[in-house]
């Protein structure tokens, strides 16, 4: 009898489970989408009121390549640039350049690179390990692209939104392993020879624990020093150190187009006859993305794709400058998951404060730039550009 009514037991057991299974469950369709509950934050949702206008370039004829501008978003992979292209309407600066590729950014000790490893192997074309600096994964420092240039005759210069002595300035400028040592690091500047240099950080050039005024030993080897947009705006020749911030600079909505205008007034000041080599970092596109904020991010990329712009359209006029777009990684694991391209909305699921290791794009303007479409190891950016530098 016992037995008999643990059978019974059972039976209406499976019986009940069965009725329990969920709508998914039974559903023979392959739409899995449709069961999707995602939530969204305010700082998950973007909408852009007023998109701005991109750019059209031809690709020169020319093949002889005089001046090469490196152009480096931090953080930027395919999510954000994909973000961007939504957020804007449909159209990007950097989307107008003819040649596309893909490029890898593992360190050579982890997976998931850094801005110090992945800047480095841009700048240097040597990968390298996590945290070090323009140098091997020995230690032992590694000519950049800039050094390249100088050797050359070619006048050089770095403008960023972050701290001008931070990781991926410093790749192309300096050597390191520990990008914590920002006194230090800063001081390499004095020496470096560079043209033009902008960004954040005063904090470590004045008012420092050693007592040195760095600010004031550029002054006396001959650099204009400004803070404002307003003073770079009216130098008119000669070196110059810009130094905005204390840190890094305000927002991208806040501070104003002082990449645009940086970035102009190096080539304003760079151009010669025997060629420059300038790198420009959109810095804060991972600072927002470490953050988890979309709208901050998505502004920071537009103010960099602004300055691709301005970049291309100066580099067609000229005919004989290769411009190139990467990244050095990508940030914070950015899922788009809702939005509209006509109301220019996204809705997104950010699943990491850090880095991520997804494929970053690689787009290629001028002399020399179908060397770049297909898929590299990030070293191979450095390497080919060191190439076509010959």
């Amino acid at each position: 009898m016992r037995r008999a009514t643990l059978i019974l037991f059972l039976a209406l057991g499976c019986a009940a489970g069965a009725f329990a299974q969920s709508a998914e469950e039974l559903d023979i369709s392959r739409n899995r989408s449709k069961y999707a509950n995602d939530s969204f934050r305010e700082d998950d949702q973007y909408t852009v009121v007023e998109p701005y206008q991109t750019v059209t370039v031809r690709q020169p004829r020319s093949k002889k390549i005089k001046n090469v501008i490196f152009m480096i978003g931090d953080g930027m992979g395919v999510e954000q640039v994909s973000c961007g292209w939504v957020l804007n309407g449909g159209s990007l600066n950097m989307e107008q350049m003819p040649y596309t590729g893909f490029s890898r950014t593992y360190a050579v000790d982890r997976l998931i690179t850094d801005s110090c490893a992945g800047g480095s192997a841009l700048a240097t074309g040597v990968k390298t390990k996590y945290y070090y600096m323009g140098v091997d994964p020995d230690g032992n420092p590694v000519p950049s692209l800039l050094h390249d240039a100088q050797r050359k005759g070619m006048k050089t210069g770095v403008t960023v939104t972050c701290r001008i002595n931070d990781a991926t300035p410093l790749d192309f400028v300096g050597h390191s392993l520990d990008r914590d040592e920002e006194e230090i690091n800063a001081a390499q500047y004095v020496d470096s020879g560079v043209d033009f240099l902008c960004g954040g950080g005063r904090q470590f050039w004045q008012g420092r624990n050693d007592g040195r005024d760095l600010v004031q030993e550029m002054v006396d080897r001959g650099y204009t020093f400004v803070d404002t947009r307003e003073d770079l705006n009216r130098v008119k020749e000669g070196r110059v150190l810009g130094l905005f911030a204390p840190l890094e600079m305000d927002p991208a909505l806040d501070r104003g187009p002082v990449l645009e205008d940086s970035a102009m007034k190096a080539i304003e000041l760079l151009d010669n006859k025997k060629g420059f080599f300038l790198m420009i970092e959109g810095s804060s596109i991972d600072d927002w993305g470490h953050r988890q904020k979309v709208g901050y991010m998505a502004e920071e990329l537009f103010d960099f794709d602004r300055t691709v712009g301005k970049v291309l359209k100066w580099a067609e006029q000229d005919g004989h400058t290769l411009v190139i777009v990467t990244a050095d990684h990508a940030t914070g694991g950015l899922t788009l998951l809702d939005g509209s391209l006509q109301e220019r909305t996204v809705k997104v699921h950010f699943s990491t404060k850090g880095h991520n290791g997804i494929l970053v794009p690689v787009y290629a303007y001028g002399p020399g730039a179908e060397a770049f479409a297909g898929v590299h190891e990030n070293e191979e950016i450095g390497q080919i550009v060191r190439r076509l530098m010959k």
